[in-house]
């Protein structure tokens, strides 16, 4: 499936089923339409169906940004409490 690049609001959809496992880890599809769920988030992959969304974030604003953001700086901290050590 594609992945999407960003995050958005499906505005046009074709029985549109979303893998979202690699933000929420739940390995089912997800079924979007437009009356219910329909956001789509940066990292997923579409895997069955089409539509067309309205981008609402993109890079480090987006839900994968933001994650990846939390993660470096979680990293960063550790970093930062060892060299304060001394180790």
């Amino acid at each position: 499936g594609d992945l999407l690049p960003a995050d958005g609001v499906l505005i046009q959809g074709n029985d549109l089923k979303i893998d979202e496992s690699a933000l929420t880890g739940e390995s089912d599809h997800v079924r979007k339409s437009l009356d219910k769920d329909p956001l789509l988030l940066s990292g997923t992959h579409v895997m069955e169906g089409s539509g067309r969304m309205v981008v609402t974030a993109v890079g480090v604003n987006s839900q994968s940004g933001i994650i990846f953001t939390l993660l470096g700086a979680a990293g960063d901290d550790e970093d930062d409490g060892r060299d304060r050590r001394g180790d």
